[in-house]
């Protein structure tokens, strides 16, 4: 079916959708890509067009998210639509029925495993069915946990004719804040969870985003430990809620290539030797961004200062029976939650429109576009993936 954009930018007046636009514009602004910017407000998608220097003649689209028949117009133009409209569970339900209903491609940033778990409930059959390809949580969370595990899966195979039974994502180095719509989402979701029991247990169980498919004890990785691989201690990730989830919906839908024995978790590399950094990890342990009600606003964010000065280095630890042992490192050139995750969630648009043969259903990337988008975020998102 012709559709008249490539890609629609919905949310593009928000702090992380302006990103995603300035982003297209910059570096696609030659014509090769046909998109446009959506939002609630024309005056507002007047202003960022002009602001991030988008051409005056960059199609301009209004609909809210609480109004369907809007948002199903809206998706019948174009192949793909990224969302940056959160937090997905109270704006995120009726976009993804529109796209599921017109067939149209989908990708956001979501980091909320609860609506995750209640969108694939509810759409992945349907989204099989009428060939809507929709892509979760392709930013920051969860694109270089899931790519480095699968990374290092491929060279353990190509070493040692198998997959790890085991792996530990490992996070060295991390410098970075989180907007108003990261703050936004994280309270959407204790909310959520207060309210509801059923919510707690998705948020607790590691294979929540794997229907009829529970595979072995996952390790915690709630208290700080010392790690014999890293030589040092480690201390809870906050992110890891998410990405383990999407880490082992991606082996389910792949077939489980690492194994249905498989076990993972993610921990953060305290700073310091021996009792420095048990204190250093026990300290992290404590901190919870989300505990405080003054958290920045939605719309706000990083500068561009704090943006470009941002980076982030994460070691996948692939541990075999035999005790050997391989390790890939993912690095990020920019902040991970805003400088990093606008180029990363535009090229895995980017690949889903020209690189890969959509597919209908409910994907996490890595499991849709392993080696191509893999090559799109070392070319173009500033990603480094290097195995050792």
């Amino acid at each position: 079916m012709a559709r008249e954009f490539d890609l629609i930018v919905y949310g593009a007046t928000g702090f992380t959708g302006r990103l995603v636009a300035e982003y297209l514009a910059q570096r696609y602004g030659d014509g090769s890509v046909k998109w446009a910017m959506a939002g609630r407000s024309l005056t507002k998608l007047e202003q960022v067009r002009d602001e991030i220097g988008a051409p005056a003649s960059t199609s301009l689209l209004t609909a809210n998210a609480d109004d369907p028949a809007a948002l199903r117009a809206m998706t019948a133009k174009a192949r793909v639509v990224i969302s940056t409209v959160g937090p997905y569970q109270l704006y995120g339900s009726d976009l993804v029925a529109a796209c599921v209903e017109t067939g149209t491609g989908y990708v956001d940033l979501c980091g909320e495993p609860n609506w995750m778990h209640d969108m694939i409930a509810q759409h992945d059959a349907a989204a099989k069915a009428s060939g809507a390809c929709i892509v979760f949580s392709g930013g920051f969370d969860s694109i270089p946990f899931d790519f480095g595990v699968w990374t290092v899966q491929q060279a353990a195979i190509a070493k040692f004719g198998r997959p790890a039974p085991r792996i530990k994502g490992r996070v060295r180095k991390m410098q970075g804040t989180f907007s108003g719509g990261t703050f936004a989402s994280g309270k959407a979701t204790a909310a959520a969870a207060a309210k509801n029991p059923a919510v707690f247990k998705v948020l607790l169980d590691p294979f929540a985003l794997t229907p009829g498919f529970e595979g072995p004890s996952q390790p915690k990785g709630m208290i700080p430990e010392y790690d014999e691989a890293v030589g040092g201690w480690v201390a809870p990730f906050m992110m890891a809620v998410i990405n383990t989830k999407n880490i082992h919906r991606t082996n389910f839908l792949a077939g489980h290539p690492y194994g249905t024995d498989f076990r993972y978790d993610e921990m953060m590399v305290a700073p310091g030797l021996g009792d420095l950094g048990k204190a250093a990890a026990e300290a992290i342990a404590k901190m919870n961004p989300m505990s405080s009600d003054k958290g920045p606003a939605p719309g706000e964010g990083p500068s561009k200062e704090a943006r470009e000065a941002g980076f982030y280095e994460i070691d996948f630890i692939a541990e075999m029976p035999s005790g050997e042992r391989l390790t890939a490192t993912v690095t990020g050139d920019r902040d991970p939650g805003y400088g990093s995750t606008c180029k990363i969630i535009t090229e895995a648009a980017l690949c889903l429109l020209r690189d890969v043969e959509p597919k209908g259903g409910i994907w996490t990337p890595c499991a849709l576009m392993a080696e191509p988008l893999k090559a799109r975020l070392e070319a173009n998102a500033g990603l480094t993936f290097r195995v050792a």
